[in-house]
């Protein structure tokens, strides 16, 4: 397999982006994602092929990035589309969640070069969308489109790096660690230290209320320890040995998803009030922070029967969750009694049932007939198995599996 880095590899985003900004009408766009998904490189790539000039600059530096820094930036850009003509400029600003106060000033300026008719175009990307998209909505609304980077999927690690999928099961999808594969010590410390230290550390507890940052972290660990699993809130708080709340824990679920690290998916029900009150799936959002945690070697994991059929069930959950926080659908579970259905998506009125056959002695039977009784979804789907191979499923996107 090759670990070598792809810089000419572009992910499918790359030509939104790029259409997006030579379109006639001027709207900010945010891109938005967890932690090495790669937003500065394609935002970098689709600059360096534009004809329009740009100025790319980052607040996430050792010195302290505030809104007169953000002006200034902005002023120096305005400038280059001023001396571009008709061709104008483009604004980049990365991890601009960092700057206090940003989304009020952009908006001024916004409106501002709105009223001028300037050819600037703005680019914002953040890496804590919770907090982006708080600003986004109280300060901008109308002015704004977003484009959401996941993590990398299968096809995109296997085009860019040749993997196959016993390395993306085992490695998942962080680009940046593609070329550490062949020193697992090292991928596992990067993961641990370089992503989900500095994602909890920076992007959550330094810019977010947590009361009890100890319960969060410790809820992180469970919920890689046990992704794929129903776990009631009460459970969860036994194995935390906190003396804290369902609410805390459904807020902190959410925290990690908004981060890009695990979800906790509410069953489908048909009605809101009973998803939300469902003990939650747990589900990472990408393998790598499973296998980071076991100190297993790769050829350990795959020989070692729990932990692959946990990976491959997590694997798929991961590349429906990814879609779901792209707006493609919303995912869930549905069980009822011992009948369960490991995964449900819904995009307006389709509804689609999976099974995922990973060689895990299941915790509850196949409820793929009754789900289709209660529900009458557009269609049901087994992956692996005797049903549609884990490596075909992995390699296609979201919205296919959603057409009947």
């Amino acid at each position: 397999m090759s670990t070598d880095p792809a810089p000419s590899f572009l992910r499918p985003h790359a030509s939104v982006l790029n259409d997006r900004l030579a379109e006639p009408r001027r709207l900010i766009q945010f891109i938005g994602g967890p932690r090495q998904a790669g937003k500065t490189t394609l935002v970098q790539q689709v600059l360096s092929a534009s004809a329009a000039p740009s100025l790319f600059v980052s607040a996430d530096e050792p010195a302290v990035r505030d809104t007169a820094w953000l002006a200034a930036q902005w002023e120096a850009a305005r400038q280059l589309a001023a001396d571009s003509g008709q061709a104008g400029a483009v604004l980049a600003v990365d991890e601009v969640q960092k700057v206090a106060g940003w989304s009020e000033t952009v908006k001024r300026l916004w409106d501002e070069d709105t009223r001028r008719r300037s050819p600037l175009r703005v680019v914002l990307l953040g890496s804590a969308p919770l907090l982006m998209r708080r600003g986004l909505t109280e300060s901008l609304t109308g002015r704004f489109e977003t484009i959401h980077l996941g993590h990398w999927s299968f096809a995109e690690m296997r085009a860019a790096f040749g993997w196959d999928l016993e390395t993306y099961l085992f490695f998942g999808g962080y680009p940046g660690a593609a070329h550490l594969t062949n020193d697992p010590s090292r991928w596992r410390s990067f993961i641990v230290n370089a992503i989900v230290e500095t994602t909890i550390a920076r992007d959550m507890l330094l810019m977010s209320r947590i009361e009890k940052p100890a319960l969060l972290r410790r809820l992180f660990d469970l919920g890689c320890r046990y992704s794929g699993q129903i776990l009631s809130y009460n459970k969860m708080l036994g194995q935390l040995q906190d003396a804290g709340n369902t609410v805390t824990l459904a807020h902190y679920l959410d925290l990690l998803a908004g981060a890009g690290l695990l979800v906790g998916l509410q069953k489908f029900a048909g009605k809101a009030v009973r998803q939300r009150g469902s003990s939650p799936k747990l589900q990472v959002l990408n393998t790598a922070l499973m296998t980071a945690q076991t100190g297993l070697s790769p050829r350990e994991a795959q020989t070692d029967g729990e932990l692959r059929g946990r990976l491959v069930e997590s694997a798929v959950g991961a590349h429906l969750a990814n879609a779901a926080a792209g707006g493609v659908c919303e995912l869930h579970y549905w069980r009822e009694r011992s009948r369960e259905v490991d995964f449900v998506l819904r995009a307006g009125r389709t509804v689609v049932g999976i099974e995922v056959k990973s060689g895990r002695a299941p915790g509850a039977f196949s409820g793929l007939a009754e789900f289709t009784a209660d529900f009458k979804p557009r269609r049901t789907l087994i992956v692996g198995a005797d049903g549609i191979a884990l490596e075909d499923f992995l390699s296609k996107p979201v919205e296919q599996w959603l057409q009947a």
